[in-house]
C-alpha cells in the first residue's frame, strides 16, 4: 500500500478493495482476494441490474433459449463482499482514495478497475430499431424472439462474435447474411493463409459470407452497402469489434492509450496511479513472454489476471507477482471447436498439421523454432499439449511437428 493511502486510513477501520465492474474480471477479483486471504472489505459495484453472470453462453445457450441466464455460483453475503448493482461509477477520485457514483463516492484503500469493454457501434445505427449488438443478458434477452421467429438477418461483422452468433441464427432456421469488410473472416485475429479456410464454413451452415463488403446504411428493414446493394434484414446484428470501456476514467491520472484506449498497466496490473489496479478487457499489459503490450478481450484472461491482482493487493508491500500467460480462447461456430492460445505476432514461421479442409486440423507458428502460438480445430489433444509446450518456450522438430499423426508434445527437441 502506498504512504498515502496508509496516512489516509484510520487505524481502527477496515481496509477496503473496491472493484469497479461486476462482470468475470470483478467477480473472481473478488473471491480470489478471500482466497488469498485478504480480510478487509470488499465493495462490488456493477452497473447492471442483474446479478453478475457469465458472458460466452450469450451467444449460444441463452441466446437459443436453451438456458435462461448464465449467473455466477458465488455466494457473495458468504464470503463478505458487498455487490452493488445497477450502481455505475462516473470517476475515479485518487486524490480522494474513493471512486464516484450517482449515490456518492465510495472510499478505497485499493481499487481494481474491471469495467471490461464497450461494443464499437456500426455509425449511424445508434438507437435504430431493429439493430441489436451482442454483449449483455438484455441483449440476448432481445435477440431471442428475433431467432424465435425465424427472421431474415444481416450480421456486419465476421470475426469471433459474429460467427457465433450466425451459427446460433442458423441453428434457429434463421436466413443469415453476414457482411465483412476485409477479405476474410477474422481479418484482425488470423492471417490470410488461415482464415481463408473458414470462408466456406458459412456456405456449409448455409449462411451467406460477402467479403470486402463495406455498409454505406441502415434502413428500417434493409442494409445497404457501399457498392449499392441491398440486402433484405428484419433484424441486423452488429458484431465490429469492441474497446475499453475507459471513458469514465478521464482526468483521473489512469495512463490509457491513445490508440485502443486500455488502461496501461504494468507486468503486476497496476496502472500509473498508485494503490489502483486493472484487469480483463480494460486493461492491456507487457508481456515479457512475448516482447510486447497486450490487450486480451477474452475469457481466460479475465479468469486468470484477477489471482494476480488479488495476491499483489494481499501481499500489500511485499514483492509484487508478475502477470505474463499463455493467452487462451475458444470459439463454437458452424459445428467446430476452435482454440487458440498464444500469440503469433513475432512468429517467423507458420507450420500446418492436418488437412485445412478436412472437419480437424491445427496450425502453430514458430520463432526460432520455438513454439510461441497454435490455432486448434477440432483438436483439443493439440491445443493442450501445445499451451504446456508454449508455457516451457519449447523448440520444436519442424518435420515431426508437421506430421498430424505424431502427437505434438513428441516433436519437442
Amino acid at each position: 500500500m502506498s504512504e498515502q493511502s496508509k496516512s489516509s486510513q484510520a487505524p481502527d477501520r477496515t481496509p477496503r478493495v473496491v472493484i469497479v465492474g461486476a462482470g468475470i474480471a470483478g467477480v473472481q477479483t473478488a473471491v480470489a482476494l478471500r482466497e488469498q486471504g485478504w480480510r478487509g472489505a470488499i465493495t462490488l459495484l456493477g452497473d447492471e441490474p442483474h446479478p453478475p453472470y457469465d458472458r460466452p453462453p450469450l451467444s449460444k445457450a441463452v441466446l437459443l433459449g436453451k438456458a435462461e441466464g448464465s449467473t455466477f455460483d458465488v455466494d457473495f453475503a458468504a464470503l463478505g463482499i458487498e455487490l452493488h448493482l445497477g450502481r455505475p461509477v462516473t470517476a475515479l477520485l485518487p486524490d480522494a482514495h474513493a471512486v464516484e457514483t450517482a449515490d456518492g463516492p465510495v472510499p478505497y484503500d485499493y481499487a481494481v478497475l474491471a469495467t471490461g469493454a464497450d461494443p464499437i457501434v456500426l455509425p449511424g445505427s445508434e438507437g435504430m430499431p431493429g439493430v441489436h449488438l451482442l454483449r449483455t443478458l438484455d441483449d440476448a434477452e432481445r435477440l431471442r424472439p428475433v431467432l424465435a421467429a425465424q427472421h431474415e438477418i444481416v450480421v456486419v461483422g465476421a470475426g469471433w462474435i459474429g460467427a457465433e452468433f450466425a451459427t446460433a441464427a442458423r441453428e434457429a432456421g434463421c436466413s443469415v447474411t453476414v457482411v465483412e469488410a476485409a477479405d476474410r473472416p477474422l481479418a484482425g485475429a488470423l492471417p490470410a493463409e488461415v482464415a481463408a479456410h473458414m470462408t466456406g464454413w458459412y456456405t456449409d451452415a448455409g449462411a451467406e459470407l460477402r467479403t470486402g463488403a463495406r455498409v454505406a446504411s441502415v434502413t428500417a428493414g434493409a442494409v445497404t452497402l457501399a457498392d449499392g446493394t441491398t440486402l433484405p434484414a428484419d433484424a441486423v446484428v452488429v458484431g465490429i469489434g469492441a474497446r475499453p470501456a475507459t471513458a469514465w476514467l478521464a482526468g483521473s491520472g489512469v495512463e490509457v492509450s491513445q490508440e485502443d484506449g486500455a488502461v496501461l498497466a504494468d507486468d503486476q496490473l497496476r496502472t500509473s496511479v498508485p494503490d489502483v489496479y486493472a484487469v480483463g478487457d480494460c486493461a492491456s499489459f507487457p508481456s515479457a513472454r512475448y516482447g510486447t503490450r497486450l490487450l486480451i478481450h477474452h475469457w481466460d484472461n479475465a479468469l486468470q489476471g484477477p489471482r494476480t491482482v488479488a495476491e499483489n493487493i494481499a501481499r500489500g508491500d511485499a514483492e509484487g507477482v508478475v502477470y505474463d500467460p499463455v493467452p487462451y480462447f475458444w470459439s463454437e461456430q458452424f459445428g467446430r471447436f476452435v482454440q487458440y492460445a498464444g500469440h503469433h505476432g513475432n512468429a517467423d514461421e507458420l507450420v500446418w498439421r492436418g488437412d485445412p479442409a478436412g472437419a480437424a486440423w491445427s496450425v502453430i507458428w514458430l520463432r526460432d523454432g520455438r513454439l510461441v502460438a497454435l490455432l486448434a480445430v477440432g483438436r483439443p489433444r493439440d491445443l493442450a499439449q501445445g499451451r504446456k509446450l508454449i508455457e516451457r518456450g519449447v523448440v520444436l522438430d519442424r518435420e515431426r511437428a508437421a506430421n498430424a499423426s505424431v502427437p505434438l508434445k513428441a516433436a519437442a527437441v
